[in-house]
């Protein structure tokens, strides 16, 4: 028969033990933080974020299409009951989610669609203010072709005889000199459009809790609008909307669309909340042309990380990019455009540097298309912040945009369309 002190003993350690496996999982379920729902017309985006790195496997189903995850290691709690409630009737890919928990500790999303799509489920680690999240990005089998879609607005018939040139430079000169100054255009110019961040991505916040990401979409769609009203010439937007676009992806849309011109508006911040001013940046093969540049340069880079990419689709149009030869002849063209937008900024507004900047910004790589990156004012300065949500300081900068964009044509006049072949 036992000793009565080693079954006392024997009776200690399987409590601790019990204890022990109860306490490590507790400690290994996760809790969501939040869940967001970005649609836009190229895909839709769910965010989950919780507090630990998580377990997750997904499937799709037919008839009808739905996406069925897993996550393990989660309860489900108030923060999974709201996300039924965060799809729009609007969303173009997704009817409705319901979640609810499948078993102990694991949690189940069930996501009708409204067709067939092909999905990208990945994680990020934390960077910024989020935590560890979970992205599903639910893209069309048949994907979105924006030229076509370009081509099928009813556009203004072609008007040989219409001028590019800012007409507002006339100086009095015979009718002939004006012609040669400003000379005819004999076909439609493409202007591409790139309001900065987006979705999970705010971009600079200012001190009265402005997001960049607001600013310039509103400051592209007043400078859409204006560029559409000006014959021979249309526009595109990279995104219309509050949702998340790679850098990359950008460029991509630019080059398919046969862009003439890349602008990409920004409102960025600094170190400092003394900094303050408008500039205008192109892409640089050597180096930045100052330490401000390089960090600008680096901090607009790393929107991919913040916003989200799946690091596990490969794209050779990357590997590519720089090794075009039309890059340097596209350089140079980037800064006369460059050149003549700041001119017409500092009409409005201090100017940071009164020299167009360079620097290795990822969303200025196109190797066939002049692009220019316009830091429209700083938002960390309050007094910037302030005309930044201005309705009419927003319309000035879209005009003095216009204006700088005209003058170059009225300079450079555009050709016909380059023969290198493109990348998508």
């Amino acid at each position: 028969m036992p000793d009565r002190r080693d079954v006392l003993k024997y009776a200690a350690a399987s409590l601790t033990l019990l204890v022990s496996k109860v306490g490590v999982g507790a400690t290994a379920v996760s809790s969501i933080l939040a869940v967001r729902v970005w649609p836009a017309p190229d895909y839709t985006r769910v965010t989950i974020e919780h507090d630990q790195a998580i377990k997750y496997s997904h499937m799709l189903l037919q008839n009808p299409e739905r996406l069925v995850l897993d996550l393990e290691g989660v309860e489900f709690n108030s923060v999974l009951q709201t996300l039924p409630s965060k799809i729009l009737e609007s969303d173009p890919y997704i009817k409705l989610i319901r979640a609810g928990r499948n078993r102990p500790a694991v949690v189940r999303l069930v996501i009708e669609l409204k067709g067939q799509i092909e999905p990208q489920v990945f994680s990020l680690k934390p960077i910024g203010e989020y935590g560890h999240r979970l992205v599903l990005d639910l893209y069309p089998v048949e994907p979105v072709d924006p030229l076509m879609a370009l081509l099928e607005k009813n556009e203004t018939p072609l008007k040989p005889e219409t001028k590019l040139g800012d007409h507002h430079e006339s100086t009095g000169k015979s009718a002939g000199q004006n012609k040669e100054s400003e000379p005819e255009v004999a076909r439609m110019v493409t202007i591409v459009l790139d309001p900065g961040h987006g979705g999970e991505d705010p971009g600079a916040v200012g001190r009265r809790g402005s997001y960049e990401k607001n600013v310039t979409l509103s400051v592209a769609r007043r400078l859409k609008l204006k560029i559409d009203a000006t014959p021979n010439m249309r526009s595109v937007l990279t995104r219309n909307g509050d949702y998340f676009v790679p850098l990359q992806q950008r460029v991509k849309k630019a080059r398919r669309v046969q862009a003439d011109l890349f602008v990409s508006v920004h409102a960025d911040a600094f170190i400092k909340s003394t900094a303050r001013g408008s500039s205008v940046f192109v892409l640089s093969q050597n180096g930045a042309s100052s330490s401000a540049a390089r960090w600008l340069a680096n901090k607009e880079n790393s929107a991919d990380l913040v916003g989200g990419v799946n690091i596990g689709v490969k794209d050779p149009y990357l590997a590519r990019t720089l090794l075009d030869l039309s890059q340097t002849a596209t350089i140079n063209d980037s800064l006369k455009l460059g050149q003549h937008v700041l001119g017409e900024l500092g009409r409005i507004n201090t100017l940071h540097k009164a020299h167009v900047e360079q620097a290795g910004f990822a969303v200025l790589k196109a190797p066939d298309i002049p692009s220019i990156l316009i830091e429209t004012a700083f938002i960390s300065n309050p007094e910037e912040e302030a005309r930044l949500n201005d309705e009419d300081y927003q319309d000035r900068m879209a005009e003095a945009i216009l204006r700088g964009i005209r003058r170059y044509f009225s300079k450079n006049p555009p050709l016909a369309k380059s023969k290198l072949a493109r990348l998508d």
